[in-house]
């Protein structure tokens, strides 16, 4: 694939947002180039989900097509949402290198690599980059019984989330496979943030993308202790995520580098303040906008895990939340990848804008999604790998 344009010297006067030492070599969105068309896919939802059902992830990565196919399942994973794989038999040691293909390949800065979660064990079996999805680790860590005046809500909505955002460089694609799992229950659920940004109205949303939040993970710190080793202060996959706050300050709403779509970039389980309100503004403002993620199920998708299934997502314009509805053991390896300070451009467009802009330009050959977009060149890699 061609290099990459040089990184500017000047931020664009379009963003706000971002910071010089986590910024992307480009801002303008990317163009799927067809490699993946001759697998059969199955659409979840109108608005989020694709299923891919004949794709295998060590395929792709040892085909002489590689760059270009992990590329587009990046785009269609930034389009989409959530991609699911079925039934992959695929090594940690792919699961890395593919969390680290998609990111680079679709131009995070080169400061950005894989994260290393707060509390993952130093010196763990699988090593830094892998997250241990463990239901026995999730009962460790959670705290203990407390008086019924402080009881946790027993609202399950509550754990909506995307990945790590209370990090200054937070992720952009996660990937999770499942190995051990329940007989029963255990699924996990994505919500489109494109799609919530488009149940705004025009004043709301214009409003909204003046504003910064607060995302404070220092729960983590309890957690840690529970489990009996101390929190990660070193690098955790970025120089600016270092140290014992885990707490960053980003956009309330988020431009998406690789579709150039708007985002609603807030989540219950870490977003606390939005900067500029008084606290009661922010929470109501706040509690609105977790209400049209948790509440619209048509916005949902809820993936039943098979032993072996993978999930791939960008927590960039996604959240989702586990099912602890088992008393089972359910146990994954996950990687997250870090992408470039979260940003907001005023040109990007929403979601449904998007959609109409690329399809005008397929009617007129060229179109204005031209101007708007880099596009790779050179020959495209067949989607079919025996």
């Amino acid at each position: 694939m061609p290099s990459a344009d040089p990184v500017p010297e000047t931020v664009p006067s379009t963003i706000v947002g971002g910071h010089e030492k986590a910024r992307r070599q480009s801002t303008k969105p990317l163009v799927y180039s067809g490699s993946l068309d001759s697998f059969k896919h199955n659409d979840s939802t109108p608005s989020i989900g694709r299923e891919i059902p004949g794709l295998q992830i060590e395929k792709i990565l040892t085909s002489p097509d590689a760059d270009t196919l992990i590329r587009d399942l990046a785009i269609t994973v930034s389009e989409r949402g959530v991609v699911f794989l079925r039934n992959q038999d695929v090594s940690v040691q792919s699961l890395i290198a593919l969390g680290q293909r998609l990111s680079t390949l679709t131009g995070s800065p080169s400061s950005s690599g894989l994260h290393i979660h707060p509390i993952t064990e130093a010196g763990s079996e699988l090593g830094d980059q892998i997250s241990v999805i463990s239901s026995v680790k999730q009962k460790k860590g959670a705290a203990p019984a407390v008086d019924p005046l402080t009881e946790p809500s027993k609202f399950s909505s509550n754990g909506w989330h995307a990945d790590i955002t209370f990090e200054p460089v937070p992720s952009d694609y996660a990937i999770l496979k499942i190995h051990t799992l329940p007989d029963s229950g255990g699924d996990t659920l994505w919500a489109s943030g494109y799609e919530i940004y488009s149940r705004l109205s025009p004043a709301t949303a214009k409003y909204l993308e003046g504003l910064t939040a607060i995302h404070d993970g220092n729960f983590f710190n309890g957690i840690a202790q529970r489990l009996g080793h101390p929190l990660r202060t070193e690098s955790r996959g970025s120089e600016l995520n270092q140290g014992s706050n885990l707490q960053a300050v980003h956009p309330v709403i988020r431009t998406n580098p690789v579709t150039g779509w708007k985002s609603v970039f807030v989540n219950k389980a870490f977003t606390k303040r939005i900067v500029e309100l008084t606290k009661d503004e922010s929470d109501v403002i706040l509690g609105y906008l977790f209400n049209l993620v948790a509440l619209n199920h048509d916005n949902q998708v809820r993936f039943k895990w098979s032993k072996n299934d993978v999930a791939i997502w960008d927590n960039r314009s996604n959240w989702h939340t586990a099912t602890y509805d088992h008393n089972e053991v359910r146990i994954g390896d996950r990687v997250v990848s870090l992408g470039e300070k979260p940003y907001f451009d005023v040109e990007s467009v929403g979601r449904k804008e998007g959609l109409e802009r690329r399809e005008a330009g397929k009617e007129n050959g060229v179109g204005k999604e031209e101007e708007l977009v880099v596009r790779e060149k050179g020959d495209t890699a067949a989607g079919e790998l025996k």
